[in-house]
């Protein structure tokens, strides 16, 4: 018998994240995922009138693929999967993996041949497509977690399947205030961060892009960031953890970086000029997601976090600033993990994990946790 579970969330990403209408071609692209689940993915997009594709992939593979890759082969990919992108109208992803760290070994080098190379496709899938993108429930998440597997995979059904449409209400004065905002003064323990965002606009983020979601996001002018951030959030990218990552900008650029792993850090931060600059600067508030778990789509969105982002920015918030990288660091500010301060201009927007101003009570967990719209 299939998990019912796995139905409400399938009929969740085909019907809400991406709104799939009839006659929309959908790419379904999954990797390590339980085969039933694709299945009710497929029979969600038929039901709502549109052609499923579907791509399965393995995580091993995926890593033997990456230990080879030359340019050619990555030019190759790239033009079979940008034809195939072409002709989608919509698209879900959905990682599983029993070992977070499989890319590890992966010399740096031809993981940014990959990454450059194929970012094109990522941009075409971002920028022409109606998305979502959501990890899968594995041991080795719940591991990360600190819970039994059965807990975790209870935590990632209830938090994936929130009600996102009272969510998306509650964004909209945060969105508002956001895309009014010029200076942003950032304070925590080890960090003092200024930047401007005047003009970038702002993108609230309801469970139509990601699952599970919870953040509004902007981005800085791409010269404005000055000062230090300490993280305090331990990151995984390209297969490595780091932990206590530590930035220090000058006129935008990052001019000095460190970490448990310092060289493979500035590795990722060299792989090309904009990804010593920012494309993304956002607030979380899923009440349901409270401590790190190492997986960027749930960090992202802890209550009281915030995070920033060297590399790609975004179509919808853009300062210019293009990358093959795109790496979400998370900041918590709850007072447990320290505490800390957001300031739009003169006003405190968020003081150790709690929005102030009346007009964004209802982000705060109390309020999201309520009664459903």
């Amino acid at each position: 018998m299939t998990d019912p579970r796995y139905e409400k969330l399938a009929k969740l990403l085909i019907n809400y994240s991406v709104e799939l209408k009839k006659g929309d071609k959908i790419l379904i692209d999954v990797s390590d995922v339980p085969e039933a689940f694709t299945i009710e993915l497929m029979r969600a997009a038929r039901k709502a009138g549109g052609t499923p594709i579907v791509e399965t992939r393995s995580t091993r593979i995926g890593r033997e693929t990456l230990r080879a890759m030359t340019e050619e082969q990555a030019k190759l990919i790239r033009d079979l999967e940008m034809h195939r992108m072409k002709r989608m109208q919509a698209y879900i992803a959905i990682r599983g993996a029993g070992n977070a760290n499989e890319n590890a070994d992966v010399p740096s080098q031809r993981l940014a041949t990959y990454t450059k190379t194929i970012r094109p496709v990522q941009n075409y899938r971002v920028n022409k497509t109606r998305w979502c993108v959501l990890r899968w429930p594995t041991p080795s998440m719940a591991q990360a977690a600190g819970m039994s597997t059965e807990a975790f995979e209870d935590l990632f059904f209830e938090v994936c399947t929130l009600d996102y449409k009272k969510m998306g209400k509650a964004m909209l004065p945060l969105a508002q205030r956001m895309k009014k905002a010029n200076r942003i003064h950032l304070k925590a323990p080890g960090t003092d961060l200024t930047f401007s965002i005047k003009g970038i606009g702002a993108q609230a983020c309801q469970g139509d892009r990601n699952i599970p979601d919870g953040e509004v996001f902007s981005c800085p002018v791409k010269t404005s960031v000055n000062g230090v951030i300490q993280f305090n959030t331990p990151t995984l990218y390209a297969g490595t953890k780091f932990e206590n990552v530590r930035l220090e900008f000058k006129d935008g650029k990052i001019i000095d970086a460190t970490a448990n792993n310092t060289k493979r850090l500035n590795e990722i931060l060299d792989t090309d000029p904009g990804a010593r600059y920012i494309g993304e600067f956002s607030l979380g508030f899923n009440p349901k997601i409270l401590n790190p778990m190492c997986d960027i789509l749930f960090d992202e969105k802890i209550a009281g976090s915030l995070h920033f982002t060297p590399g790609q920015a975004y179509e919808e918030c853009d300062n210019g600033n293009r990358s093959a990288v795109h790496w979400d660091m998370v900041l918590i500010q709850r007072p447990e993990w320290g505490g800390g301060e957001v300031w739009f201009d003169k006003t405190l927007v968020r003081k150790n994990g709690l929005f102030l101003p009346k007009d964004l009570l209802g982000l705060n967990p109390k309020a999201l946790v309520g009664k459903k719209s």
